[in-house]
């Protein structure tokens, strides 16, 4: 079934209901943070993270993960990172225990993530997952697992907050695919809460 796009544009700030469930299901707000802060939050993330190009077994080879990728625990975050700000930022809109964060680096429109849902044995019930985006607008697809497998396309701003409910992970698969359009460099930064 084609993807449903959202103009999300139209509410300027407000908190959009993408998918509904009862630990919160998908919300997205695309005013988060102001354009400033979030070009400023880019910045230092792209300048100072300790990105790495990762590979990963594939059916029979070895693939490059196609795109960069780092990660830091809360209790350790780098002072020339803006992570504390931002987690402080988060946790005002959606209060958890968060005690990771892992930062994507999407360089152009050919770095991509496959659909998929976040590995549950990696995350703690029933705390959610919330994705800060930084740099360029990219496309993400968040698609039901089940019944008739209704997609939305959703264009992450920069400077948007999505949340995804632990729920969501068993209902719904998202992801952010190639384009061929003109596209500059996107940080995804996402906070999670992770067993100890």
């Amino acid at each position: 079934m084609p993807a449903a796009a959202f103009s999300l544009d139209l509410f300027a700030g407000a908190m959009t209901q993408l998918v509904d469930d009862a630990e919160g299901g998908i919300r997205y707000w695309p005013g988060f943070v102001q354009p400033r802060l979030a070009q400023e939050w880019f910045c230092e993330l792209q300048a100072k993270a300790g990105w790495t190009h990762l590979q990963r077994p594939m059916y029979d080879r070895i693939v490059d993960v196609p795109r960069l990728v780092a990660s830091y625990r809360t209790d350790a975050f780098p002072l020339e990172l803006p992570l504390a700000q931002m987690l402080a930022y988060v946790r005002q809109e959606v209060p958890a225990p968060y005690n990771g964060v892992g930062l994507n680096l999407y360089r152009d429109g050919n770095d991509s993530v496959a659909m998929h849902n976040d590995k549950l044995h990696i995350l703690t019930a029933p705390h959610p997952i919330a994705l800060v985006s930084l740099g360029d607008p990219r496309r993400m697809l968040i698609r039901a697992k089940a019944g008739d497998r209704d997609t939305l396309a959703v264009d992450l701003e920069p400077g948007s907050l999505l949340c995804m409910s632990h729920a969501s992970q068993l209902t719904h698969e998202h992801g952010i695919p190639k384009t061929k359009k003109p596209q500059g460099p996107r940080i995804s930064a996402v906070f999670r809460v992770r067993p100890l």
